[in-house]
């Protein structure tokens, strides 16, 4: 594929005056967090349909905001759009689904921390120890989205810098892509897990520091088979689905 210019691509240069404006932005960054702690919290169930213009007056905004909010919902897996029956909030994992996104992890995050071992640079390595200093004053997971939407967030950018600094770009991709963090924290976030969480980070964190790839893989391999205990030990998978109320 040809190169080409962030305008070309739809993306404004900065400086652009056709550029989206401040409050805008916000605005729609506001909207996109709202809906989203709405599909997180299980206040649109699981499966549900998700109504523009009801959103819309819900939030007092105007449809455009929602819009732009669900497309962006609709590429993290959050929301999913049908044909004629427009959005709807995607189903929880079943046992199944959740046994099959960790296999799916096993196979590609232990790969990855090893190579971040041995490829990342001096500015990776420094991301890395930011992201789980960021994540010890972080509260642990417990009740609703808004109380734990920053150390999710850090969670999911640990894995996707271990994915980066391994400097295998489709690797990175296929980490990012699962969106994992969202679907196992909207299955369950379970109460007291920050702990062993940033604990099992920071020995992630020493392995490839010391550039040791074979300890790396096994530390990344023990964290994600610890996370998976602790979300069966919480029997939250999915497997009973939650009365399926709209937002119409």
């Amino acid at each position: 594929m040809p190169p080409h210019s962030p305008s070309a691509a739809g993306v404004p240069d900065e400086g652009d005056e056709r550029s989206v404006p401040p409050v805008r932005q916000a605005l729609s960054d506001s909207v996109y967090e709202r809906i989203k702690a709405m599909v997180m919290d299980h206040e649109i169930a699981p499966g549900a349909r998700v109504g523009i213009e009801s959103l819309a007056r819900a939030l007092k905004v105007s449809p455009t905001p929602v819009r732009e909010a669900l497309a962006r919902l609709e590429s993290d897996g959050l929301v999913v759009k049908r044909a004629l029956s427009g959005y709807r909030a995607t189903e929880l994992l079943t046992r199944q689904g959740l046994e099959e996104l960790f296999e799916m992890r096993l196979l590609l995050e232990p790969r990855a921390a090893a190579l971040a071992a041995a490829n990342a640079i001096e500015a990776q390595l420094d991301g890395l120890e930011r992201i789980v200093e960021e994540m010890q004053v972080q509260p642990s997971p417990n009740g609703r989205y808004a109380s734990y939407r920053d150390f999710a967030a850090l969670d999911q950018r640990f894995h996707e810098a271990i994915g980066q600094a391994a400097h295998r770009p489709l690797l990175a991709d296929a980490v990012e892509r699962l969106h994992a963090h969202l679907h196992i924290f909207r299955l369950s976030n379970v109460v007291g897990a920050g702990g062993p969480t940033v604990a099992e980070h920071e020995r992630i964190v020493r392995a490839v520091l010391r550039r040791n790839p074979e300890r790396a893989a096994e530390a990344m391999t023990e964290h994600l088979t610890r996370s998976m205990e602790r979300q069966r030990h919480e029997g939250h998978e999915g497997d009973e689905p939650a009365p399926a109320s709209s937002i119409r």
